[in-house]
């Protein structure tokens, strides 16, 4: 490779926020590293992203025990990308949830993502020796899914495709907060690279439907506050409008993947180069974008050695 991807020259140390977002609702964040949400109970506590490696789950179990000593019994994992997932084991939980799209992608290109981004990001796959293997759901759902907390409820749904084709979202309604996983970002990059650009902005429209006063995002700040939470819907939809519609053009007159990264430079450096991740997530997002646009409805499964093979042709 010419040049190494951004994140695999990310080494430093992110610094963690927990943020509350509604009563017992946290969302613990690191600048733009991947999320993860908590929901307190009456008798327990959910965990919704699980983090990369137990390692970093663990930072996770301080920031719960720092306002609560229930125990986890459960984990949701809005999709299957191991970034999200491949923490799970620190928790302890019982029961692990997923969508029943999302196992069907674990089965499908769960260990090929694995070795992907643990290329990609050397920083967060540190004491990665403790992953047991792939993070498997102990129950899946295929549309809705109520858990009880105790007294408190708690749905888990899909809303449409966005950032994978198994996104799901967990609403809680006595506070009307939701966790959004990736079909949400504030101030950082959407990864596209397994994504729909097309259904996306329906998705967004889905939760904005449910007038939510606060979101814990997939990645950046926690949004509280209906302010904050439309801006960030909006700004979602901007960045994914953004980097389609030019490939979209460039592939209607026959032109060529590089053409199709220049054309989304153009026109999303000014709006989008201070995003957390931008520049990691640009390669990956045109990939997608120039496939999508030429109907390939089903993302192509990322591998080590496509990642390669992809950055090479934008290099040339």
């Amino acid at each position: 490779m010419a040049k190494k991807f951004a994140s695999q020259g990310d080494l430093e140390e992110k610094t963690i926020s927990f943020t509350q977002v509604g009563d017992g609702l946290y969302a613990f964040t690191a600048e733009g590293d991947p999320n993860t949400g908590v929901i307190i109970g009456d008798e327990s506590v959910m965990i919704v992203e699980a983090q990369a490696t137990p390692r970093l789950a663990r930072k996770v179990i301080e920031c719960v025990r720092s306002v609560t000593d229930k125990p986890i019994s459960h984990v949701v994992l809005t999709h299957y990308h191991a970034v999200r997932v491949l923490g799970a084991s620190a928790y302890g939980a019982g029961e692990i949830i997923m969508s029943e799209k999302a196992r069907s992608m674990v089965a499908e290109r769960g260990k090929e993502d694995w070795d992907s981004e643990f290329g990609r990001f050397p920083r967060l796959f540190v004491g990665h020796e403790e992953i047991p293997g792939l993070t498997w759901p102990t129950t899946t759902f295929s549309d809705k899914m109520t858990v009880y907390l105790g007294k408190r409820r708690v749905d888990i749904m899909t809303m449409g495709r966005a950032h994978t084709a198994g996104d799901a979202v967990v609403w809680v309604p006595d506070q009307e907060v939701m966790f959004t996983g990736d079909i949400v970002e504030y101030h950082s990059a959407c990864y596209c690279g397994d994504g729909h650009y097309q259904d996306w902005p329906q998705t967004l429209a889905n939760i904005a439907a449910y007038n939510p006063k606060s979101i814990a995002p997939g990645r950046g700040d926690a949004l509280v506050g209906e302010e904050m939470v439309n801006k960030a819907l909006a700004s979602t939809a901007d960045f994914v409008k953004s980097t389609y519609d030019p490939v979209a053009r460039i592939v209607a007159r026959g032109g060529s993947l590089k053409e199709a990264w220049d054309a989304v430079r153009a026109e999303c450096d000014t709006k989008f180069s201070d995003y957390a991740i931008y520049e990691h997530c640009l390669p990956f997002n045109v990939a997608r974008a120039y496939d999508e646009a030429r109907g390939i409805d089903t993302p192509r499964i990322w591998t080590a050695e496509r990642d390669i093979e992809m950055w090479n042709d934008l290099q040339s």
